[in-house]
C-alpha cells in the first residue's frame, strides 16, 4: 500500500507539528489545511494539515496511522496558516497551539455530529439577497473625508482614524464598509472591538445598516453550537461582515478585505493567558500580508500607533468636532477633595450636580473602576486586615452576598463576625467600591433609580445587555459603574460624569499607568452630552494641579501624548525599545528567582540587555510564588533573534519551574 506523511500540528505545549501515515496515490493526497483525527499518547485530538510529504526521517512502520481526514470541510488557506505560524514565531509557541484554539472547540472534537450538524444549519440559512446598505446619514465633512479615504484605499494602508469621543467614527466605519462591499460582491470585512458588552449595539447597527448581508459574531459568550456556526459562515466566505473580540483576529475569513479596530488603544486586546497576543498587532500584520487596508479607531490612540502616524508609517484621519449638531465636548471640572470633603464618597458639589440632572429629567454617570463593597475589611483595635490567605492582597469586602472574596484566586469566605486575632466585633470596611457608593447614593437619594453595573452585577449571560437597555430606555436616573461603562455606549440622555478615586494611578510603578488613566478619563467623560445636551464631567482628586488632569481638562490628547513619548524616548521604553518578560511560578520564590538567574545567563548577547530577576508586583498568588525577568533591545529583529535560541535554552534546563515568556509585555 503506498503512503503519503501528513504533518498535523496538534495543540501540545511543546514540539507541535507530527507525522502521520495516510494511505494514498500521488494525486489523491490530502490538502494542507485540512483537518485530520490522530491518536495521541492515550487520547484521540484534531489537528491541522501543514504539509504532506512522501518521505520522512522516522521509519516508515514506526509511524501512527492518521485516523480520518475532515474532507466535508473546507481546507483552511495557506493565507491563514501562513498568518499562524507568523504568530507561533513572533510569540515563540508552538504552531499547534496557536493554530488549534482559534479553531471553535466543536470543530475541534474526535467525532463529526456537531460539525455536521452546523453545516447543515447553515445551509438552510438565506443567502444575503440585496447588498445595496439601507438609507445612511448625511455626514459632516470630515467624517465623509475619513470615510472616502478608508473606502477607496488601495493595498496595505495603515490608517489611524483619530476622533474625539461622540465625532461619529462607528457611521465612518459603517459608510467606508458599504463602500467597500459595493465594489466586490464576495468581500469580507472584519469588525473588532474590546469588550464583548460593546457587540450588541454595533451588531444592531450593522444589521439595520445591511438587511441583506450576512453577519457573524465571534467572542467568547456565545454558545460553542453558535460559534461554529459563525465561524462556519466566515470560513465559507457567506458571512459578509465578522463583528467579535480578540479571538475574531484568528478567524478563517478568505475574502477579507478590511479590517476595522475600534478602541485600538484597549489594553483587552491583549491576551493575558496562554498565548500571549496582541490582537491589534496581529491585525495589523494580516492586513500587510493581504495587503489590504486596515483602520485603527481611537480618541486616545494608543502611544504605539500615535508614533506610528507621526513618523508616516500610518495615515491619520482626523475628527475634531462631535458629530451631533450644537454637541460640545462636555466641560471638565476637578474638585479638591481637601477642601470639599466626601460624604459617602461623593464631595458636596457632585452631589449638588446630580441633584440638579435628577430634578431637570437628564441622567448621570458615577465612574468607579473598583468592585465591590470595600477593597479591604479592618480592625481598629489590634490593625487586622482581610489579608487573603493564599495571594498578597486584600480580600474584598462584598456586603450585599455577605462575602469576602479574592479577585485573584477566588477565594471566597463568610464575613467574620468578630476579629480572628483580638475578637472585636467592630470591624470597618476601608474604601469604597461601587457596591458602597451605590448604598450611599440610596441613602442621600432614596428617590432615585439607581443602577449599577460592573463584573458582579452582569455575571448572568445576556444581564449586562439588559442593563444597558435599562439605561438606554430612560429607567435610570444615576448609573454607577466601572470600566465597562466607559467606553463605546451612546447615551443620550446622559449629561454628568462623576469621576471617584482616579488619583492611585497617579503613583503607580507600571510606565504605562498615566496613559490609561488619561485614556479612561477621556472615555468615560466622553459618555456625556453626546445628543447635544450641555454636560459637564466632575472629577474628584486630592492633587488638582497634576498636568494629567490638565490635560484632561482641555481634552488635549495632541499635547500629552507628546509630553509622554518625549518621556518614552529620554527612558528608553516602548515604542522607542522592544521587550519580551520571562515570568516563573514556583512554591517558594526563592525557587522562582533562582530559575531565572539560571536563565539570566544561559545565553550572553551583546545587542539585548538581560535585566536582573525581581519578584513580581503581585508575588504570590493561589499560592504560587512569582518572579519576573526583562529583556530590551532597541532592535526588534535582534530581540526575536535572542529570543529563538533563549527559548530553546530555556527548554533545555531541567527544573519543575513553570515558566512563560510574553513579547511585547503589556504589565510590567
Amino acid at each position: 500500500m503506498a503512503y503519503c506523511i501528513l504533518q498535523i500540528a496538534l495543540d501540545t505545549p511543546l514540539d507541535s507539528v507530527f507525522d502521520y501515515r495516510w494511505p494514498c496515490e500521488p494525486g489523491s493526497e490530502p490538502a494542507v489545511g485540512q483537518l485530520a483525527l490522530v491518536n495521541f499518547g492515550r487520547r484521540e485530538a484534531v489537528g491541522v494539515i501543514v504539509a504532506v510529504k512522501q518521505e520522512t526521517d522516522v521509519p516508515l512502520e514506526k509511524l501512527k496511522d492518521a485516523l480520518a481526514v475532515r474532507s466535508q470541510l473546507a481546507p483552511l488557506s495557506s493565507k491563514w496558516l501562513a498568518l499562524a505560524r507568523f504568530a507561533a514565531d513572533y510569540y515563540h509557541r508552538p504552531l499547534g497551539e496557536v493554530a488549534m484554539p482559534g479553531l471553535p472547540k466543536n470543530l475541534r472534537l474526535s467525532t463529526t455530529v456537531a460539525l455536521d450538524r452546523a453545516l447543515k444549519k447553515l445551509a438552510k440559512l438565506e443567502d444575503a439577497h440585496d447588498p445595496s446598505p439601507a438609507a445612511m446619514p448625511v455626514l459632516n465633512p470630515a467624517q465623509q473625508q475619513a470615510a472616502d479615504a478608508i473606502g477607496q484605499a488601495q493595498g496595505f494602508t495603515p490608517l489611524l482614524l483619530y476622533g474625539v469621543t461622540g465625532s461619529g467614527k462607528t457611521e465612518v466605519y459603517l459608510q467606508a464598509c458599504a463602500q467597500v462591499l459595493a465594489k466586490d460582491a464576495e468581500a469580507q470585512i472584519l469588525i473588532l472591538v474590546p469588550e464583548i458588552n460593546l457587540t450588541p449595539q454595533l451588531e444592531a447597527n450593522i444589521r439595520a445598516r445591511f438587511p441583506g448581508v450576512m453577519l457573524a459574531t465571534l467572542h467568547s459568550s456565545l454558545s460553542e453550537g453558535e460559534r461554529m456556526l459563525h465561524w462556519l459562515a466566515a470560513h465559507q466566505g457567506r458571512a459578509r461582515i465578522v463583528l467579535g473580540t480578540r479571538l475574531a483576529i484568528l478567524a478563517s475569513l478568505p475574502h477579507l478585505k478590511l479590517v476595522v479596530i475600534d478602541e485600538e488603544h484597549d489594553p483587552s486586546y491583549k491576551q493575558q493567558e496562554g498565548l500571549r497576543y496582541s490582537a491589534r498587532d496581529l491585525a495589523v500584520w494580516r492586513a500587510h500580508q493581504l495587503q489590504i487596508p486596515i483602520v485603527l479607531g481611537s480618541a486616545t490612540p494608543s502611544l504605539e500607533s500615535w508614533h506610528h502616524a507621526q513618523t508616516g508609517r500610518y495615515r491619520r484621519l482626523e475628527l475634531r468636532e462631535r458629530a451631533v449638531k450644537d454637541a460640545v465636548l462636555p466641560r471638565v471640572k476637578l474638585v479638591d477633595m481637601e477642601k470639599d470633603k466626601p460624604k459617602e464618597g461623593l464631595t458636596s458639589a457632585l452631589i449638588a450636580a446630580l441633584r440638579h440632572r435628577m430634578e431637570v429629567g437628564e441622567q448621570s454617570l458615577l465612574f468607579l473602576n473598583r468592585r465591590g463593597y470595600a477593597p479591604v475589611l479592618c480592625c481598629d483595635a489590634c490593625g487586622w486586615i482581610s489579608n487573603c490567605t493564599r495571594c498578597t492582597a486584600f480580600m474584598v469586602l462584598h456586603r450585599p452576598e455577605h462575602r469576602l472574596r479574592c479577585h485573584h484566586c477566588s477565594l471566597e469566605l463568610r464575613i467574620p463576625h468578630s476579629c480572628p486575632t483580638c475578637g472585636n466585633i467592630d470591624l470597618q470596611p476601608l474604601g469604597r467600591g461601587t457596591q458602597r457608593i451605590e448604598e450611599g447614593l440610596q441613602a442621600l437619594f432614596p428617590e432615585a433609580r439607581v443602577l449599577r453595573i460592573d463584573a458582579d452585577s452582569t455575571r448572568r449571560k445576556g444581564s449586562a445587555q439588559e442593563a444597558f437597555d435599562t439605561v438606554h430606555r430612560g429607567d435610570v436616573d444615576i448609573l454607577i459603574g466601572t470600566q465597562m461603562v466607559a467606553k463605546g455606549h451612546d447615551f443620550k440622555n446622559l449629561t454628568l460624569v462623576g469621576v471617584l478615586n482616579p488619583d492611585t494611578a497617579l503613583f503607580s510603578q507600571d510606565y504605562r499607568a498615566s496613559e490609561r488613566l488619561f485614556a479612561q478619563l477621556m472615555q468615560v467623560a466622553g459618555r456625556a452630552g453626546r445628543a447635544g445636551l450641555e454636560s459637564e464631567v466632575l472629577i474628584q482628586s486630592r492633587y488638582c494641579q497634576h498636568p494629567l488632569y490638565g490635560a484632561v481638562m482641555r481634552h488635549d490628547y495632541d499635547r500629552f501624548a507628546g509630553s509622554l513619548l518625549a518621556e518614552r524616548a529620554q527612558a528608553g521604553l516602548p515604542p522607542f525599545m522592544y521587550q519580551a518578560l520571562l515570568r516563573a511560578e514556583a512554591p517558594e520564590l526563592a525557587t522562582a528567582i533562582g530559575f531565572l538567574e539560571q536563565a539570566r545567563d544561559a545565553v550572553p548577547s551583546e545587542d539585548v540587555v538581560i535585566n536582573d530577576p525581581i519578584p513580581m508586583t503581585m508575588t504570590r498568588v493561589h499560592n504560587v510564588d512569582r518572579a519576573q525577568l526583562l529583556v530590551e533591545s532597541s532592535s526588534r529583529p535582534a530581540l526575536q533573534a535572542f529570543l529563538r535560541v533563549w527559548v530553546d535554552a530555556l527548554r533545555a534546563m531541567k527544573s519543575r519551574v513553570r515558566w512563560s515568556l510574553e513579547v511585547d509585555p503589556m504589565d510590567i
